[in-house]
């Protein structure tokens, strides 16, 4: 595990911390942060977790934030000793945050950066990144452990939160990732309940709101390099009636796709200019590496699960998405 004692060490000398997880945040950036920062409260530190975007914690999230370390961005101090970006491979991830990372290296201070994305590119002084890791709770989870943090049920949690999600349900965990999720269980963590408030509570609002995004779905059995193309628009008239977290779970029902082996779904953001603005969300059924296609529109991620924000209309980013994804590598 790369850079474990010297971060462990950075961490054991820290006593005001500020933890950041990337804009728009899902259950591994929090509950990574959460974890950790409650570890470290734990030991005395001063700690604040926040996120560039959205300025409010995610609804499905908030029961993670036992210890109420969630601060808005706008409410962050000026600076902090140590800066802790976690699931975030690079500091354009962070939003309006950004530009603290130079802020803190400038003054002499710390960056420790906790990632399992192989699209990191190390924007700070330490660096627990490992790409093998399935989520970046189990870098934090090894990182307490080398810490000698005892980990507790909110702890535990959080970091089982992480786990669940990034690793679909466990669907893609080795051995080993399974036998941390069995020491969370210990901890305390009741795992229905952790599931049904992140993955599977959604308001009625979301069943219209599905209804209407499926009527205009696609399927392109010849893209994605023959593998299929499966997708969908979700337009701003469309996720008004709804939280962010019903927009982000449209991926996981167009990936179901028997046909496809490639899901995308553009999600149009709130109008900064004339043209329009989508975040886009990539999944790959294993033989095509999304993070490459989302690469080449400047975003990232993992080789079967990544994203990317992009201008224009839904088919002009529907294009760009086909030309990249018949160039991506087969997995």
């Amino acid at each position: 595990m790369p850079n474990l004692k010297e971060a462990a060490a950075l961490l054991a000398r820290a006593n005001d911390v500020t933890l950041l997880g990337h804009v728009r945040p899902d259950a591994d950036a929090l509950g990574s942060a959460l974890a950790l920062g409650r570890a470290l409260q734990l030991r005395g530190v001063k700690v604040r977790v926040s996120v560039g975007e959205p300025e409010e914690m995610p609804e499905t999230l908030r029961g993670l934030d036992v210890g109420g370390l969630y601060v808005p961005a706008s409410e962050l101090p000026e600076s902090e000793q140590l800066l802790i970006a976690l699931d975030t491979p690079t500091p354009g991830r962070l939003g309006k945050l950004a530009p603290r990372v130079d802020a803190v290296r400038a003054a002499g201070g710390d960056v420790l950066v906790i990632d399992h994305h192989a699209s990191n590119v190390f924007f700070g002084t330490t660096h627990v990144v490992d790409d093998t890791a399935e989520a970046t709770a189990v870098l934090v989870f090894a990182l307490l452990e080398e810490l000698g943090a005892e980990i507790d049920e909110p702890i535990a949690r959080c970091l089982y939160a992480g786990l669940v999600t990034d690793t679909s349900g466990f669907r893609r965990a080795r051995p080993s990732t399974h036998l941390m999720a069995a020491k969370l269980l210990e901890a305390g963590v009741d795992p229905d309940k952790v599931v049904r408030e992140i993955v599977d509570d959604h308001p009625f609002a979301w069943l219209p709101m599905l209804s209407d995004v499926l009527a205009g779905a696609r399927l392109e059995p010849d893209e994605a390099r023959g593998f299929g193309l499966a997708h969908a628009v979700v337009t701003l008239d469309a996720s008004r009636s709804v939280r962010a977290e019903e927009v982000e779970a449209v991926i996981d029902v167009i990936r179901s796709t028997r046909e496809a082996g490639v899901a995308v779904v553009l999600k149009e953001a709130e109008p900064t200019g004339p043209r329009r603005r989508w975040t886009v969300s990539l999944r790959s059924a294993g033989g095509v590496d999304v993070s490459a296609a989302a690469g080449e529109l400047g975003g990232g991620g993992h080789r079967q699960a990544a994203g990317c924000t992009a201008e224009g209309t839904a088919d002009e980013v529907l294009g760009k998405l086909r030309e990249a994804l018949s160039r991506a590598p087969l997995l």
